[in-house]
């Protein structure tokens, strides 16, 4: 497995980013309800990353959204929305996505860390980063998603809404 050198995103051209966005999934990929969801809010540089294969090319991206969910009185909890982690296609399976994952999380805060939340597999990033659906059941989306695929991680779930909608952070 390749060693990624891991870099702040907002040191990569912002089209090579998108480029490597569109190979890595589709360039319909802004129809995707993520996108929805993170619309009209600008990734936080602190906590996104872009990994570099071993002759200094792109290989991947992560980055991170403020988010809120909004509960039925209208109060709205800000979370960090991890994602998209995008990896070049034939680089897949080499351990880019883990580095960035385990960059990203790494550098939030631990003393006040806000809950992250993702659209992704369970299982996967349940297992080695402590996200779940368990309780996203009753959260819901500006589009069309897998309730499975609702993950959140906090330090303390008794602090999440029951019930609210995901969407954007506007201050």
């Amino acid at each position: 497995m390749p060693e990624a050198k891991i870099i702040p995103l907002n040191s990569v051209d912002p089209q090579l980013v998108e480029d490597l966005l569109d190979r890595a999934f589709e360039p319909g990929r802004h129809k995707r309800t993520a996108y929805k969801v993170r619309e009209g809010t600008d990734w936080l540089p602190a906590l996104s990353y872009a990994a570099l294969d071993e002759e200094d090319m792109l290989a991947g991206t992560i980055q991170c959204w403020p988010v809120a969910l909004t509960d039925p009185k209208a109060r709205r909890f800000p979370m960090i929305m991890v994602g998209p982690v995008a990896v070049l296609p034939q680089l897949q399976q080499q351990g880019y996505g883990k580095a960035l994952m385990a960059a990203c999380l790494g550098s939030i805060e631990p003393e006040a860390p806000l809950p992250q939340v993702m659209i992704g597999d369970a299982e996967y990033y349940g297992r080695f980063w402590g996200f779940t659906a368990e309780y996203t059941q009753d959260w819901s989306l500006p589009g069309p998603y897998d309730p499975a695929r609702l993950l959140v991680r906090c330090d303390n779930p008794a602090v999440l809404p029951r019930v609210g909608t995901l969407g954007p952070w506007r201050s």
